[in-house]
């Protein structure tokens, strides 16, 4: 298993805008999520891209997009309007794919990257 690589990240200040990047390895991966994790808060999945299917979270949607840059196979977290809140480590992890009744669907987000801190302050 190739591992998966975060890479962005930072400081940013409210309202401002940061990308952060996972790159993946060669192989093509139907089922790629971003997750973040406060202290002491539960781990929360923000984004997720099930082949071309984009679903987000209530607490980032409209704020947050994923996309994936096919020469690089790389799926990058584009986060605006930021708030103290979207401050935590955030993780790019990769499941499996199956067809269910014309639908792709994701499970078993079981490969995970390092993670790599996001601070937003006022």
């Amino acid at each position: 298993q190739v591992p998966l690589v975060e890479s962005g990240g930072g400081s940013a200040q409210v309202g401002g805008s940061l990308n952060i990047s996972c790159a993946v390895g060669p192989i093509y991966y139907g089922c790629v999520a971003w997750y973040r994790q406060a202290p002491d808060k539960a781990r929360e999945g923000v984004a997720f891209l099930a082949n071309n299917y984009k679903t987000y979270s209530d607490s980032v949607k409209d704020r947050f997009t994923i996309s994936r840059d096919v020469p690089k196979n790389t799926y990058t977290l584009h986060m605006n309007k930021l708030k103290p809140e979207d401050t935590a480590m955030y993780y790019c992890a990769v499941g499996s794919g199956f067809w269910s009744g014309g639908i792709w669907k994701c499970e078993d987000y079981s490969v995970w990257g390092q993670g790599t801190q996001v601070t937003v302050s006022s």
